[in-house]
């Protein structure tokens, strides 16, 4: 893109400066953000909103428009994590169903460059927004979303959503007498627009992530249709179920789906889960605890109360349910997305004679494998912010990825991808 085109700002017609916006709406934050984060021409429309927010800056181009929103919005210039500036990067991905940017870290510390991101979630956008200056585009079955995907890019990665998918969500739907998997209309037929992107940018590869219970759903019948899909597209399909807790101090099983344009690497290209590096040292709970932390997340007497009762009446029936006390020499259970209600999947105990606590949202992040000062990381100004509540938050890591996990996976998946460098 010619840089000149935006050297000088548009002039305002009339006064029409007194009916606009104080800052962007989301798809204009989205467009400018990811302009002055890759300045691909597929954002040159960006340009044309120097126009319509030239009252909220002086300056003249639209970065400077850029950092002066940015400050509004964040009250700061700088991110822990944005995307590399110098050189080439050794390869470029999308990130899609983003959330707070599990795939995002990982992948920018192999040293990829992400050139579009898209979540629907506000609170989600607000955290991934602080952490990596880029405001991701909204609903990825729009077409005027999807018209903003750059032509060309190495990998496509995400989580696509769990709830069509996962035990817990059938269960709900089926007591709700609703549809799941790909009967779900709304969240279902996700995966067709995973498809549509594929066929239409044919990327070197693909890394997804979703819920176990996604290879069983359906009798198989639902993971039977991806792998065929895929297969379809004339792409690779390996997957394997690996559980986090030799990355983070918790239990959580995931699916992982690797493919590769066999049209690039040939028929019999093949992806080696094999070949993932683990950690040598032994993850513990204690070490993703904070020294201090506030009484608030001490459970009242009350819910200490209630939780033991509820145990208990499920022990008498045989069932397995109830809360979650931590062996802070183990791994804990699996975070989920209700945590804020009342942490029962994983409660720290304290000093005798005091209930236990929640997890922090700063140790619920240091469980995903996020960095986090000064519990897993020593740099300050590369820690994860959370500009959220602790409630969207709590809800922020309980749908997130194990993000070392992603990592480890991602640099086998980027190891053979430089082969066609």
């Amino acid at each position: 893109m010619n840089e000149k085109a935006e050297l000088k700002a548009p002039k305002l017609k009339g006064n029409k400066i007194k009916k606009l916006p104080s800052i962007p709406d989301e798809f204009d934050l989205a467009l400018l953000s990811h302009y002055h984060s890759t300045k691909d021409i597929v954002y040159r429309d960006a340009i044309e909103l120097l126009e319509k927010y030239a009252h909220l800056t002086d300056k003249v181009t639209v970065d400077d428009l850029y950092k002066k929103i940015q400050l509004t919005i964040t009250h700061s210039n700088s991110v822990p994590f944005p995307n590399p500036v110098k050189g080439d990067p050794k390869f470029t991905f999308i990130d899609l169903f983003a959330g707070i940017g599990g795939f995002r870290m990982a992948l920018q510390n192999l040293g990829g460059k992400c050139l579009f991101t898209s979540e629907w979630d506000k609170y989600s956008k607000q955290t991934y927004f602080a952490n990596y200056g880029d405001y991701p585009f909204g609903d990825i079955t729009s077409p005027e979303v999807k018209a903003h995907i750059p032509e060309k890019f190495d990998i496509l990665c995400g989580g696509f959503p769990c709830q069509p998918f996962s035990l817990a969500g059938v269960s709900k739907k089926n007591s709700l007498g609703r549809l799941h998997g790909f009967q779900d209309e709304k969240q279902g037929n996700l995966f067709f627009h995973i498809e549509d992107i594929l066929r239409t940018h044919r990327p070197k590869a693909f890394f997804l992530e979703n819920v176990k219970n996604l290879v069983s759903h359906d009798k198989g019948n639902t993971f039977k249709i991806i792998k065929q899909t895929l297969l379809d597209l004339d792409y690779s399909f390996d997957p394997k179920v690996i559980d986090g807790a030799a990355f983070v101090p918790q239990h959580r099983e995931r699916t992982f789906m690797v493919g590769f344009d066999k049209k690039v690497f040939g028929k019999d290209v093949k992806f080696d889960f094999g070949t993932i590096k683990y950690p040598e040292k032994k993850q513990t709970a204690r070490n993703i605890l904070q020294a201090e932390v506030s009484t608030k997340y001490t459970l009242t007497d009350h819910l200490w109360k209630y939780l033991n009762e509820y145990a208990k009446k499920h022990r008498e029936k045989g069932n397995g349910f109830g809360f979650g006390l931590v062996n802070l020499d183990g791994v804990t259970r699996t975070i989920s997305a209700r945590y804020h209600k009342d942490g029962a999947e994983i409660l720290i105990p304290q000093e005798e004679g005091k209930n236990p606590r929640r997890l922090t949202p700063q140790e619920a992040a240091a469980l995903q494998g996020y960095p986090i000062w000064p519990i897993n990381t020593k740099s300050k100004t590369k820690s994860l912010k959370i500009p959220v509540s602790d409630t969207q938050a709590y809800r922020q890591f309980g749908n997130s990825v194990v993000m070392p996990l992603i990592q480890a996976v991602g640099e086998q998946v980027v190891n053979l991808l430089q082969l066609k460098k």
